[in-house]
């Protein structure tokens, strides 16, 4: 497939997704089995252009005055491929399987519109509905932090340090150009532009269980629970495994962790990894029923792990279709759910034991909001500093991280150059009353 014909099937897709309002990963894949044409190649291609698209799609509406799908790929091969109009007109020559020729209005516009009108949820490329709240956040900076999550998020790897160090990750890797991550120790990085990534899961490296495809902040994240060997653990929400699995790193397969999720099918991607990863200190325990398969885990462990499920705000570099899904009452139900697994989790803390709140989520409302409302409830409980967090994983940079907000610390990517996330550590009192 030409170039010209590339942007055609993205601007077809995107005309799917927004008809069907459904995920883009469903509109590609669905494109894909009717047109088998096309190779490998042109499918990576055309999913970079839908993906471009949609990480831009507010302020390349603004720019071209219109919603359409077209409209939307024109403005952002402007804003997101820095593409000039003369490099836009050859790619809608109307010749072919090309996009019919440019307007002399779609021309204008590209040629003089511009976004210091606009406000700051199109400039930053995020809904309207959450305008103040993005305020609320990031003030003067909503837009600019915007901009951030809109951008490409490069290919983050977490070391699998009961198989090796990263310099020993790092040379397997070299022919991937990896950088090492600039706040985990035990991170590379991988950035392709806009080239297509490398298919990780088919490298050795990967194959073998030597790094596992992880975002810098959710490394953090893990590392920042400062779990020691022998330790009792709970991941009350495991899911695939990503922060159970850098966990057993942190504790050398010494100690025991289980690993639970309400919701059994989240869990079957960790048994493989666990086998790839080496890791035999953790336990799976999946729901059964009306079976409380923790009971015999109340008030004994050290730290128990709430990697919460919230609205994802933090992650959209990697997921840009799903901000335009994302609807006020979604927020409703996960401040809900997040406030039932903050008192569920109590039971299983010890006296003196930890309790560790992640997101990634860039929202007040999810993150010191929910702890600073737990701590009203439980007042056993008291918030670790930033600073003592951060030096009690030996990472005592990670400090400048404090949220201004209360509790906790906060990534995202303009200030850490990660996912948007939110760590907080709790302390549960020696004796409790």
């Amino acid at each position: 497939m030409t170039p010209a014909a590339q942007v055609s099937a993205a601007i077809e897709v995107l005309a799917d997704i927004s008809q069907r309002r459904r995920p883009a990963t469903d509109a590609l894949k669905d494109w894909g089995i009717a047109h088998r044409f096309a190779g490998s190649k042109d499918r990576a291609a055309i999913a970079s252009l839908v993906f471009d698209t949609l990480r831009k799609a507010s302020s390349a509406s603004f720019i071209m005055d219109e919603d359409a799908p077209r409209a939307k790929m024109l403005g952002a091969l402007r804003e997101a491929r820095g593409l000039n109009v003369e490099t836009i007109s050859s790619l809608f020559s109307g010749e072919g399987h090309a996009p019919v020729a440019l307007t002399p209005q779609e021309r204008l516009r590209l040629e003089t519109a511009g976004l210091d009108s606009a406000p700051d949820f199109v400039r930053g490329d995020y809904p309207e509905w959450l305008s103040a709240k993005f305020s609320a956040v990031f003030g003067h900076e909503a837009a600019e932090e915007g901009k951030a999550l809109a951008t490409r998020a490069p290919i983050d790897l977490r070391v699998n340090i009961l198989k090796g160090s990263r310099d020993q990750a790092y040379q397997k890797l070299a022919h991937l150009a990896p950088v090492v991550t600039p706040h985990s120790p035990i991170g590379l990085r991988i950035d392709a532009g806009y080239k297509r990534g490398p298919a990780m899961t088919a490298e050795t490296v990967y194959v073998k269980g030597y790094v596992e495809l992880q975002d810098e902040a959710s490394q953090l994240a893990s590392l920042l629970c400062a779990t020691a060997p022998g330790e009792q653990v709970l991941d009350l929400c495991a899911g695939g495994g990503g922060k159970t699995l850098a966990l057993a790193g942190q504790m050398h397969n010494r100690g025991q962790i289980y690993a639970f999720d309400a919701q059994p099918r989240r869990l079957m991607p960790i048994h493989e990894r666990l086998e790839r990863a080496g890791a035999r200190n953790i336990q799976v325990r999946a729901q059964r029923g009306d079976v409380d398969v923790l009971s015999d885990l109340v008030g004994r462990c050290d730290l128990t792990l709430i990697d919460a499920p919230c609205t994802g705000t933090g992650t959209w570099r990697r997921h840009p279709d799903a901000k335009w899904r994302l609807a006020a009452g979604a927020l409703d139900q996960r401040l809900q759910a997040q406030a039932q697994l903050f008192d569920q989790a109590v039971r299983y803390v010890r006296p003196g034991g930890r309790l560790a709140y992640v997101t990634c989520s860039v929202l007040i409302e999810e993150n010191e909001a929910q702890v600073a409302a737990f701590i009203d409830r439980h007042p056993d409980f008291s918030s670790v500093s930033a600073v003592s967090m951060a030096q009690a994983a030996g990472l005592d940079a990670l400090a400048c991280f404090a949220s201004q907000h209360g509790h906790g610390l906060r990534f995202s990517p303009r200030t850490s150059g990660t996912d948007g996330f939110f760590v907080a550590l709790l302390q549960r009192d020696s004796v409790i009353p």
